[in-house]
């Protein structure tokens, strides 16, 4: 915020990676529903129409042999050529052509069949241009193949392809084109939201039947015999608090939906681990580990990270004093003891003079948290741990993709653990994911992990665990890792539209990526000075009755009744723990909704 000369999210990341995040999303998407060869896959695919009209199916791969969709293509080009400026017989083999090379062969061009709740072919609609610096699509392609169809379900159908491309891809804008003398198309679009932005003038065309209308070249004075009139998307959604925003929330798409389904339907008998270590494969190759061991939930990884170093009875790990209690607990279920080191103000994670501060002959072990998707100073900690021969487990639960210093979380330690519960970045329901470079621990934890049997037998040779996530889990998160810098990047745009809305606040301090660090955001939150005249849960409770729903950050841990060795609270752990607040920052919170919350910030705080 500007009173606190924090540079914004942009100036400090750069639009450069954002925006190849967005080009990238728009490549990968379109081409894995372009793909599609089977129709129970197709239907897995489709995008769900509003008050259940029906349903939004990508043309793909699996139509170039449907003849009667072809058919029906040809004849709606031959019907409705007038309204594009490209006008020429249409032949049902040109129309074949035109599927292939002039739509699936396009990598930043869509089309969806619009069906109604009977899966009747009624419409269709797509995007086109997608690949610029604008976060921008293009709407193309709507219309109504069958003629009568409600305006409705066509009205409907784009405004769920909008919000979809919002969510799934991170497109920020939307435009569109049509002959200035097509009126009701106009005013179509007009109802939607759409405004007029430019007059283009165009030149007409004519090689033997075939008529095209092209933009009319700048230094050519001539009268232009056509016009496209481009216009854009203004529509604002209308938040009024009548309904409670969540603090958190994933994304689901298509992906992750297709390969659920294939895991619901084949992933048994001989296919019965292949999500399995597709994901663990696929995970490690993202954080560039050797690694990775899927578990059931991330206190089982990090429990099972601390068993295979054999810490137990009489050893202490340290741990920070803010963090879930999970990371503690994995302490205490290997017999050992937790000890609680400060925190650092400007990144609420692991304070490394703190760190050093608290190690005795006991120590063995220090679990920093990257808490909230920000990492710790894994630099200085890594430098401080190997000095006193101390194994380092990184608790990455809700930080896949921060990085330290350019190097991403999880992969500085012995081993790390992450977590997939149904509110973090990523999600498989619940879920976490064990990863190392390290071959020997990596087969001792095996070991652990599948009961302690010998690889390919029934043979038991020490107490185990079992700690693995289902078949079907893994194809959620595998569908999810596929997604994640979309994922990464939504986040960080959320904490961007908080950063512009409370910058006038008083009283409130984001907790902004430090400039060591690329936090990946997965909670955007905020700290209430201690001189407001309100306190954080009066805060809490007046965001409340409008509806805006939040969670008070991880109180300081030591405090809790249960610890055999009773500690002192680190003081700025406690000074973050009793003033700090997580606001809503689910993946697909909508611009609208944080500009609501920031109101809310600003009535409550400006008038106390």
């Amino acid at each position: 915020m500007s009173k606190n000369s924090v540079p914004t999210i942009d100036e400090t990341d750069g639009l450069e990676r954002a925006v190849e995040v967005y080009k990238q999303a728009i490549k990968k998407e379109f081409a894995f529903l372009k793909k599609t060869l089977s129709l129970d896959d197709l239907l897995a695919k489709s995008v769900p129409l509003a008050e259940k009209q029906g349903y939004l199916v990508p043309v793909c791969e699996l139509h170039t042999t449907d003849e009667q969709l072809i058919n029906q293509f040809a004849q709606w080009r031959s019907e409705n050529s007038a309204v594009y400026p490209s006008q020429f017989k249409v032949t049902v083999e040109g129309t074949k052509k035109w599927l292939t090379n002039n739509l699936l062969n396009v990598e930043d061009r869509i089309l969806f069949l619009v069906l109604d709740r009977y899966g009747n072919r009624i419409g269709h609609l797509g995007f086109a241009n997608g690949i610029n610096n604008n976060y921008e699509l293009e709407l193309d392609n709507v219309v109504p193949i069958v003629q009568g169809v409600e305006p409705e379900i066509m009205a409907n159908a784009v405004k769920t392809l909008l919000n979809w491309a919002k969510d799934t891809l991170g497109c920020r804008r939307f435009c569109l084109k049509t002959f200035k003398d097509n009126q009701k198309a106009i005013a179509f679009y007009q109802k939607l939201g759409f405004k007029d932005e430019q007059l283009i003038p165009l030149r007409r065309h004519e090689e033997g039947e075939n008529i095209y209308y092209r933009p009319l070249d700048e230094p050519d004075q001539a009268k232009p015999d056509q016009y496209f009139l481009r216009m854009i998307y203004a529509y604002k959604i209308i938040i009024d608090g009548s309904e409670t925003i969540l603090t958190a929330g994933p994304s689901i798409s298509a992906r992750e939906v297709s390969y659920v389904l294939d895991a619901v339907r084949y992933g048994w008998n001989h296919q019965f681990k292949g999500y399995i270590s597709k994901f663990e494969a696929s995970f490690a190759e993202y954080l560039g580990v050797k690694y990775a061991l899927n578990t059931s939930h991330c206190t089982h990884a990090m429990h099972l990270a601390l068993a295979t170093l054999g810490i137990g009875t009489g050893d202490e790990v340290i741990v920070p004093d803010i963090t879930w209690v999970a990371t503690a607990d994995a302490v205490l279920y290997v017999g050992a003891t937790p000890i609680f080191a400060d925190v650092e103000f400007d990144s609420w994670c692991l304070d490394p003079v703190s760190f050093e501060s608290k190690i005795t002959k006991k120590t063995k072990a220090v679990m920093p948290v990257h808490l909230y998707g920000h990492p710790a100073r894994m630099d200085k900690i890594m430098e401080i741990a190997r000095r006193y021969n101390l194994y380092v487990v990184e608790d990455a639960a809700p930080a896949i993709g921060a990085e330290c210093q350019g190097q991403k979380v999880g992969t500085f330690g012995d081993f790390a653990a992450y977590s997939f519960q149904g509110a973090k970045l990523l999600v498989t329901g619940e879920g976490g994911m064990l990863v190392t470079n390290n071959e020997e621990l990596y087969k001792k934890a095996w070991a652990l992990w599948n009961m302690g049997t010998l690889p390919g037998t029934f043979w038991v040779t020490q107490k185990g665990y079992k700690c693995r996530m289902s078949n079907l889990q893994a194809a959620l998160g595998l569908g999810q890792l596929e997604r994640v810098e979309e994922l990464i990047e939504a986040k960080r745009r959320i904490f961007a539209w908080y950063e512009e809305g409370l910058k006038d606040v008083p009283y409130i301090k984001l907790n902004y990526e430090t400039p060591w660090a690329r936090s990946v955001y997965w909670m955007s939150s905020i700290f209430l000075e201690e001189n407001a005249s309100i306190t954080r849960e009066q805060l809490r409770e007046e965001l409340k009755k409008r509806n805006v729903d939040t969670r008070p950050v991880f109180p300081a841990i030591s405090q809790y009744p249960f610890w055999d060795k009773p500690q002192t609270p680190q003081p700025t752990a406690l000074r973050i723990g009793n003033q700090a607040i997580n606001l809503p920052s689910g993946v697909c919170l909508k611009r609208e909704e944080v500009d609501y919350i920031c109101q809310c910030f600003q009535e409550i705080l400006t008038n106390v």
